[in-house]
């Protein structure tokens, strides 16, 4: 690589997005963010909708920023996972795609159910029985006037990619978090839509991490001033990118993508579709480079990040996340613990109540105060790392060394000491911004830099960055604690 690769990385999380410049040379990866927004579902009549039409201003708003600041030679975005807009005949939005929190999915798996098992699902997806995945969500839509029209699903990411270039596709690793995608053939499973009544003409070609998109259109060209630059396609799901930016060397690794969501799990080679992973609820979707992505989906740090905005919205003057955070790392060790996973921990609302609540029910003490509901949701969290490290170690006939922790998660460093504490082996943390350098390696590679594979990739994060290493503290029974959940 004789000269740097400069590339926007457009990295959309469910509370806030950003569009970074990631320069990617043989000793350097270097990240700077060039433009944040905020994010959030929109609640209309009992609805959560994405502002989409929102997420593409903003998105061009940062490529152009990308582009005025120096030399723009590829962009690539990645979202969330599961979320889609319907396209009708002439390639227009039929309306704001839904949000996966949306209630619309209550019921529907027990729907689905009746036509398609769940062991028979699994079979065919090897994902995690969640009820928002877009399987789901179509089936709720069957009979709508949207889904009658649609002519064209397109995830999220790719649809913010089809709006730059007017190329429509679905990039495999978000694909793959439909419950539509075959994980052995890494194709659309078009049998199972069919059984499902779905109409499976309007799922779009597939495509890989890598390969070209399409150049910017005209118009788009025009307004980011720069006509000539190619749209990548990286993991387009934002933790397939983050697994590109975990640090890992030779070591037996887990990795937890911690964030709004927690991903926790394993890099396997081929997917896990016992019966015992299906019952643990286990998922395998698609990574980059052929890999699979084993993991559990885990309630994550929404949960902590919506206890403060309710405790903002009651003006408490102490409950800032940085007095929290002191105050819980003084707090008793899993004096509360509760299921961080329950569904009430999945919409908006009065989080801290639904703490109390699963608590009371529990029979663990109750905490009353905001550094105590923040410790309960910590310990809690590191016990779910704890459970679902060791049980996808244990399905997949894998040793685990050490866990890489990568995300915004990564900043809080009591969680990184507690997961370490909980599981008893070294967690690595960092960096932050994993999804963003993940993105930016795949648009590099593609555009020439000698990043042959993962191993190589992951070499230059670890000479480029500094990760923190936190080692297992003993003196607490987390079995005891453990056990007290069940």
């Amino acid at each position: 690589m004789s000269e740097p690769i400069r590339v926007a990385a457009v990295d959309l999380g469910a509370t806030s997005g950003r569009v970074m410049a990631c320069r990617v040379g043989a000793r350097t990866l270097h990240l700077e963010e060039l433009h944040r927004f905020g994010n959030g579902a929109v609640p209309v009549r009992g609805d959560l909708y994405w502002d989409v039409l929102g997420i593409h201003r903003e998105v061009l708003v940062g490529i152009r920023e990308v582009a005025r600041t120096g030399r723009l030679q590829g962009i690539g975005i990645d979202s969330w996972a599961v979320d889609y807009g319907l396209l009708d005949c002439d390639d227009r939005l039929l309306g704001n795609p839904r949000s996966h929190r949306d209630p619309r999915t209550a019921g529907v798996p027990a729907q689905v159910r009746k036509t398609v098992t769940d062991a028979e699902l699994y079979d065919v997806t090897g994902l995690q029985q969640l009820p928002f995945n877009t399987v789901y969500q179509l089936v709720s839509e069957l009979g709508t006037p949207a889904l009658e029209a649609a002519e064209r699903l397109l995830l999220l990411p790719d649809l913010l990619s089809f709006w730059l270039t007017g190329q429509a596709g679905a990039e495999r690793t978000n694909a793959s978090t439909t419950g539509l995608y075959d994980v052995r053939t890494r194709e659309w499973a078009i049998d199972l839509a069919k059984r499902l009544g779905l109409p499976w003409a309007i799922l779009p070609p597939l495509r890989d991490p890598g390969s070209v998109v399409g150049q910017l259109l005209p118009e788009v060209g025009e307004y980011v001033g720069l006509p000539d630059v190619p749209v990548i396609a990286v993991g387009s799901h934002d933790t397939a990118s983050a697994v590109v930016g975990v640090p890992a060397g030779e070591e037996s690794f887990a990795y937890i993508s911690s964030g709004t969501w927690s991903l926790v799990g394993l890099e396997l080679e081929t997917p896990v579709l016992s019966e015992e992973a299906r019952a643990a609820d286990f998922t395998n979707e698609g990574g980059v480079d052929d890999t699979i992505r084993f993991l559990k989906n885990v309630m994550g740090l929404w949960v902590l990040s919506e206890s403060v905005r309710t405790w903002a919205d009651k003006r408490l003057s102490d409950a800032t996340l940085p007095a929290l955070l002191a105050g819980a790392a003084d707090a008793p060790a899993l004096r509360t613990v509760v299921d961080i996973n329950d569904s009430r921990l999945l919409t908006p609302g009065d989080m801290p109540t639904r703490i109390q609540d699963l608590a009371r029910e529990a029979g663990e003490p109750i905490p009353r105060t905001p550094v105590a509901i923040t410790r309960t949701i910590l310990d809690s969290l590191a016990l779910a790392y704890r459970r679902n490290v060791r049980l996808a170690a244990s399905l997949a006939g894998r040793d685990v060394d050490v866990v890489h922790l990568v995300g915004g998660g990564s900043q809080n460093e009591l969680l990184c000491q507690l997961t370490a504490d909980a599981l008893g082996v070294p967690v690595l943390a960092g960096p932050a911004e994993a999804a963003a350098l993940g993105n930016g390696l795949v648009q590099a590679r593609a555009l020439g830099a000698d990043l042959p594979d993962l191993a190589a990739m992951r070499a230059l994060i670890r000479r480029t960055h500094d990760v923190r290493r936190f080692e297992p503290r003993t003196g607490i029974d987390w079995d005891a604690a453990a056990s007290r959940l069940g």
